[in-house]
């Protein structure tokens, strides 16, 4: 837990709750622990719908209030959500705040808790499983295998955007990453695939170098597409590719190719 010094008396509290990717059987017992002491839920839209039944008809939480953000549709501004969550808080209220995968990766958790922390708000944070690390695994491909990469790398697919659509200035050297030795997984990267790819492939990036498409991964809906650097972006176009998905680069994918049999037909097996 995390306390902020003033309002001694203060009694309501936020918990920012990382939900995990999509299947209800990640979400964490903290999760869970805390869900069920909540009396009201903020709920991006990212959080699986399993998860969002179990809230609603297992948790004691009064009012639900859905502050989805995807791209050019948002339910309620970062700075509506901000000043919501403190109203909430100085009312006594405990207060879930329920993001998909984790809310300190690329979630605005980290916002959102200094947000809190200037206001004089506790808060706790429940770490979640992300979806750059659940989506590889339930695909069958590991981020990680001493053969390949040694390294992991983790960014978003599009630029900082302020809440009326103003972008700033680029702040990734797409040039520069394709000459790292690493796994890249890419969040949020579907709308700016072709330019990012296209980056990617300038800065000398092998054409070849395998990459998979996860979409609404771990969901009953997840879909993986494939191919390489030099034609992912037609395959995606033809299989008409959506968020949200999460995109892997690196020659880790190539094991797919023997682990997909197994892993996921136990998977399937499992359900």
């Amino acid at each position: 837990m995390v306390k902020t010094r003033g309002n001694s008396g203060q009694k309501g509290m936020v918990y920012l709750i990382g939900a995990g990717p999509g299947d209800i059987e990640l979400l964490t017992l903290k999760a869970v622990k805390y869900l069920k002491e909540a009396d009201v839920a903020l709920i991006d839209d990212l959080v699986g719908d399993e998860i969002k039944d179990f809230i609603k008809k297992e948790c004691k939480i009064s009012e639900i209030i859905e502050v989805g953000k995807r791209e050019g549709r948002h339910k309620k501004t970062q700075d509506e959500i901000n000043q919501l969550l403190v109203k909430l808080a100085k009312e006594g209220k405990k207060v879930a705040r329920v993001k998909g995968g984790d809310p300190f990766v690329f979630g605005r958790g980290g916002e959102e808790a200094e947000f809190l922390a200037k206001n004089g708000v506790s808060f706790v944070v429940v770490p979640g499983i992300s979806s750059a690390i659940a989506a590889p695994a339930y695909a069958g491909i590991p981020l990680n295998h001493r053969r390949f990469s040694p390294a992991i790398l983790i960014l978003t697919g599009k630029e900082r955007e302020s809440e009326e659509g103003e972008k700033e200035k680029e702040r990734i050297n797409w040039e520069e990453i394709a000459k790292l030795d690493a796994t890249i997984v890419i969040l949020m990267g579907i709308s700016n695939l072709e330019r990012n790819v296209k980056k990617l492939l300038k800065g000398g990036k092998d054409p070849d170098t395998p990459v998979a498409i996860i979409e609404n991964a771990t969901s009953p809906k997840q879909r993986i597409v494939e191919g390489a650097l030099l034609n992912i972006i037609e395959i995606a176009k033809r299989e008409k590719v959506r968020a949200p998905a999460v995109i892997v680069i690196g020659d880790v994918v190539s094991l797919r190719g023997i682990l997909k049999n197994f892993h996921l037909k136990w998977m399937r097996n499992a359900e």
